[in-house]
């Protein structure tokens, strides 16, 4: 599986409809080394000029949920061509039934991220995740 299909893989998992638009901003930022939303704007203006940049906003921001982007390589994919979107990791059920499966580099960045949030982690880096109690 080449990354543009494992990004679409990881798009759909987390609920996102797959569009032209979405599928020419994934082939913008495969094919270029861009440093922000507005860089993705004006090359995607230059192959649609319907593309509004709320679009390409919401569009990073989905990647970035779903683990295929990462701020800090701005917006470089951050998706290992080995990567299995079926081997460990969680599933995260909300109350109104949504589902998450999170592979375990996307586990391991949320709980990353909400550490750091919280202040609990600097430049540190996580080792080890225990769970001790299981959640049903």
């Amino acid at each position: 599986m080449n990354k543009k299909e494992q990004i679409i893989e990881k798009l759909k998992e987390n609920g996102c409809r797959i569009t032209k638009q979405r599928l020419m901003l994934i082939d913008i930022i495969l094919e270029n080394d861009c440093s922000s939303c507005k860089e993705i704007y004006y090359k995607a203006l230059k192959e649609d000029d319907r593309i509004g940049v709320a679009t390409v906003y919401r569009m990073v921001n989905a990647l970035e949920e779903a683990g295929a982007i990462s701020r800090k390589n701005m917006y470089k994919i951050d998706c290992p061509e080995d990567a299995d979107s079926h081997g460990e990791g969680c599933e995260i059920v909300l109350d109104d039934d949504t589902t998450y499966h999170l592979s375990e580099g996307n586990w391991n960045k949320v709980v990353s991220e909400g550490l750091r949030h919280c202040g609990y982690l600097k430049d540190q880096k996580i080792v080890k995740i225990k769970i001790d109690k299981i959640y049903q």
